[in-house]
């Protein structure tokens, strides 16, 4: 399949700038890219994916968001096994601790995480983390 899923959650739109890089990283690497909410979709659809990304920001005391990103990676999870992911992100405090969890997460699930870790910014994503978000989807169009 040439379209890979770029699928998030975003509260107040860092992460989807995010996710809306990641996904002009895949078609400029020449694949079709699927940036939707994760509200949009279910993770069922994913299963059919050898490739896709998952895209949130850190909530709460470094965790992911809890009423829909965190059912929907719980589910992610059971079917992880195998798949190249790519993971992303903002932030507005911390360290980062909630992206190296969800990175652990998905490699304990089987999955191989795409760089080895998740590309993170703090707040609003500047030029350097829009074009690291852009690299990440050329490193999952090659995946």
């Amino acid at each position: 399949m040439s379209q890979i899923i770029v699928a998030y959650w975003s509260g107040t739109g860092n992460t989807e700038a995010m996710a809306q890089a990641v996904g002009k990283g895949i078609t400029d690497a020449g694949k079709e890219a699927s940036v939707v909410s994760v509200s949009e979709i279910t993770p069922d659809i994913l299963k059919t994916c050898d490739v896709f990304a998952l895209g949130c920001p850190s909530m709460g005391s470094e965790e992911l968001e809890e009423t829909e990103m965190e059912p929907f990676v719980q589910e992610v999870e059971s079917f992880a096994s195998g798949k190249k992911i790519g993971l992303f992100g903002s932030y507005g405090w911390g360290d980062g601790e909630w992206m190296r969890t969800w990175v652990q997460r998905m490699k304990d699930s089987g999955a191989f995480v795409i760089g080895d870790e998740g590309v993170i910014c703090n707040e609003a994503p500047d030029e350097e983390a829009l074009a690291n978000c852009e690299d990440l989807g050329k490193q999952l169009a090659n995946a």
